[in-house]
């Protein structure tokens, strides 16, 4: 049997139905990699082999039944610390263990449960999924390692850090995570894998740790375009998971109109981290694609809700003021700063900031008409290490992705290369609103075009 770093989820559930493989032997891969991986990138708040036994057994059976329940049946998923799970503690990152009521779980963990799907932990996560310093660093409890670096000790990426991780590792082959201003998206490109970020209110939040409601979003990571359509297809109730099959395995990039953001956008990158954006643009570009250079200002003007405070911190602070009044006084000290700031916030500031993002996402509409996606790098620069973060957190960590969230789009970021210092670049390729299926279909024909991460990357130095 290959190895879980091998197969993709399309390879897997394949070898499922044909009976080629089973989903205990691919849980027991999963398992013996966590034993070899979890001390040194350690992508897991609580990994679970007796769970995971239990579920491959079920699905196994179920295969052997004639009973198809779903894309997802058999496949190993990790899912991160803020999604309830049933007689499961949560921490969200936490110092403390969340009170019973949030193990409660909701429509997204059940999809997975029916669909028997293989939850083999739930992954780490930043601290409420905000975090001290960002790039998915959690001094509560453990930021998993970026493999691409081998030396330097460097985040994952955030606040999904282990979802990514696991991708990583090979002890799953779908992460769930989630995206408020890039926690899906950030995480994917800085280790190499693909993450969607859908529309806002596409999915419901029941049972997910909030951070703020007005933006996040739960979203799939996994290797490879066409693994997270399966995962899209397999959570998505609305979704004809075969006719998105058709359209990813037909699409092309002739023809494609990329509009290519402004120089916002590329601003302060590491010159590496550009030019390899560049050059897969230039690569889609002699395939066929059209590409659209355009400036965004009402993607920029809508940025300006964070200027001089962030409004995030208000449905923060109001979230663990009523639901979690002593968890406040737990948070690592810059995080507790900006919480209790956000809790002084004038009401008449946070609205006037939302109704400035709902108006310009008005403004962007008419942007659709003159391009399919836009695209940029998902982020601008090498990511520091984590002593590098401590003496300066990175104010641009989430420029380039926040713009989607603040517009209500929807977006991936896929693996184009490796920079200067041998780590992971994405693209991110942003889509109209509730655009998923259209996006995963032009993404997957860029994939066809650019490669997988592991043809175009290779594989992480601490996975080999």
């Amino acid at each position: 049997m290959p190895s879980m770093a091998d197969l993709t989820v399309a390879d897997a559930a394949r070898a499922l139905r044909d009976g080629k493989v089973t989903a205990t032997a691919l849980a027991e891969d999963a398992i013996a990699r966590q034993e070899k991986f979890g001390k040194t990138i350690g992508s897991y708040m609580q990994f679970l082999p007796a769970e995971a036994r239990r579920a491959a057994k079920a699905a196994d059976a179920a295969f052997a039944a004639g009973a198809d329940l779903g894309p997802l049946q058999g496949i190993p998923v990790s899912v991160k610390d803020l999604f309830a799970m049933e007689g499961l503690p949560i921490y969200a990152g936490s110092a403390k263990e969340l009170p019973e009521k949030f193990r409660a779980e909701g429509p997204l963990v059940r999809r997975l449960r029916q669909q028997l799907a293989v939850i083999v932990g739930r992954t780490h996560t930043s601290e409420f999924a905000y975090g001290e310093y960002g790039y998915g660093t959690n001094s509560q409890h453990h930021t998993p390692r970026n493999p691409w670096d081998p030396v330097h000790v460097r985040p994952p990426g955030g606040s999904s850090s282990g979802a990514a991780t696991s991708l990583c590792e090979g002890t799953a082959l779908v992460g769930i995570g989630s995206d408020t201003t890039g926690s899906v998206r950030e995480p994917a490109c800085l280790t190499g894998n693909v993450g969607l970020k859908i529309t806002h209110g596409r999915w419901s939040l029941d049972g997910i740790v909030p951070c703020s409601p007005t933006l996040d979003t739960p979203g799939p990571l996994a290797r490879t375009v066409g693994d997270c359509g399966l995962a899209f297809a397999g959570l998505d109730p609305s979704c004809d998971g075969k006719a998105l099959g058709r359209a990813m395995a037909s699409s092309d990039v002739a023809g494609l109109r990329i509009g290519v953001a402004e120089d916002h956008y590329w601003d302060d990158s590491t010159p590496s981290v550009a030019e390899g954006v560049k050059r897969a643009l230039d690569e889609l570009a002699r395939a066929g694609a059209r590409l659209i250079p355009m400036k965004l200002p009402e993607a920029r003007k809508a940025q300006t809700v964070f200027d001089d405070g962030d409004p995030c911190t208000v449905e923060l602070y109001a979230f663990l003021s009523s639901e979690l009044p002593s968890w406040i006084e737990t948070l690592r000290p810059s995080l507790k700063t900006k919480v209790l700031a956000g809790g002084k916030m004038a009401a008449a500031d946070y609205y006037r900031r939302w109704h400035l993002a709902r108006s310009m996402t008005k403004a962007f509409e008419p942007r659709w008409a003159e391009v399919d996606v836009f695209a940029m790098p998902t982020i601008s620069i090498t990511p520091p290490t984590v002593e590098e973060l401590k003496k300066k957190p990175d104010p641009n960590e989430s420029r380039n992705t926040s713009m989607v969230n603040l517009l209500r789009l929807c977006a991936v970021s896929m693996p184009v290369g490796l920079d200067v210092a041998g780590m992971p670049i994405g693209l991110q390729l942003a889509a109209p609103t509730m655009g998923e299926e259209r996006l995963l279909a032009i993404a997957a024909a860029c994939e066809r075009v650019l490669g997988t991460s592991r043809q175009r990357l290779g594989v992480p130095p601490m996975c080999r």
